[in-house]
């Protein structure tokens, strides 16, 4: 008897060590969408790439302007799970992205994949990439490609033993990884349309400026209510209309405040936030125009900071 219960002990385990190794296998872009991506145009490609942010990460620390565009990496992300560096993305064909194939960046951008299929860490934040459209993902790529090669080797992340296996990564993704859209809007208010999705995709505003669970994954249930910031020591502000967060600041306010770095107070923006204002201010008027409806549309949600000790 106790050797049939083993037995069967044994195969439940082997069944749910299989079932839990298939479940955290890397789940591509499917075949036919990426045919439908198109080339991408490099032109189109910049706008994304300011709307995206992407070199207040992958350029160096603290760069301004058209170092931006220099996208070398070794940006450190410090986080409750280790420090994370952004690599080099520049064109170079042996440190950056140029070996790669337009479709190895599709699936690094909307299903955090590695071009050997290994998962990527959600420091890199493709879960909010992964509701861009696949054609602004190819024009992305395609301004990419027109940009200067960086021969900068990338640094490893600096992570726990635990952490550094990233094959459980793919049942995070099972629990966080999703391309609908968080906020419910009228689907024909164009500009709520584009501001939601400038928000929720390359803008990737929620990664910041909301609070995370235990195990890294962002708390929809207090959507942009603020949050211990990633990089360090602080707290990134509540941005809903909440008395807590902005709203007091209509929608020419945050418009303005995108364009300018000015609050309606006529303070700075500080911290990592300059860098984001200066990607921002890129932007046509009316995409900062599009985002500041979408944050007058959002649920108010009061902030909550972490007590801090001897409080």
């Amino acid at each position: 008897m106790m050797r049939r219960l083993a037995t069967l002990v044994g195969i439940l385990g082997l069944a749910a060590a299989v079932f839990l190794w298939v479940l955290s296998g890397p789940n591509p872009l499917p075949d036919e969408e990426l045919a439908a991506m198109g080339d991408g145009d490099a032109a189109r490609g910049e706008t994304v790439f300011w709307a995206g942010g992407c070199g207040s990460c992958h350029a160096a620390k603290g760069a301004k302007g058209d170092d931006k565009l220099t996208l070398g990496g070794r940006h450190p992300l410090v986080t409750p799970f280790g420090t994370f560096y952004a690599p080099n993305i520049s064109p170079h064909t042996e440190h950056g992205i140029g070996a790669w194939t337009r479709d190895q960046f599709a699936n690094a951008m909307a299903r955090g994949l590695a071009p050997d299929g290994s998962h990527y860490y959600p420091a890199f934040p493709y879960t909010s990439y992964a509701c861009m459209e696949l054609a602004d993902i190819a024009d992305l790529w395609a301004f990419l490609g027109t940009l200067e090669p960086v021969d900068t080797v990338n640094l490893d992340h600096d992570l726990p033993l635990i952490f550094s296996i990233r094959r459980g990564l793919g049942l995070w993704k099972w629990l966080f990884l999703s391309d609908q859209p968080v906020v419910a809007i009228d689907e024909a208010d164009a500009q709520l349309v584009r501001g939601r999705y400038l928000v929720e995709g390359p803008a990737h505003c929620g990664e910041c400026h909301t609070p995370r669970n235990l195990i890294g994954g962002v708390d929809q249930s207090r959507w942009l209510a603020g949050g211990p910031a990633p990089e360090g020591e602080g707290f990134i502000p509540n941005i809903t209309p909440h008395e807590t967060g902005i709203g007091s600041w209509t929608a020419d306010d945050i418009a303005f405040s995108l364009e300018s770095g000015f609050t309606p107070e006529f303070d700075s923006f500080g911290a990592s936030m300059v860098s984001v204002q200066d990607n921002m201010a890129r932007l046509p008027a009316g995409d900062r125009e599009a985002i500041a409806a979408y944050l007058k549309h959002v649920r108010p949600v009061a902030t909550r900071k972490p007590v801090e000790p001897g409080q």
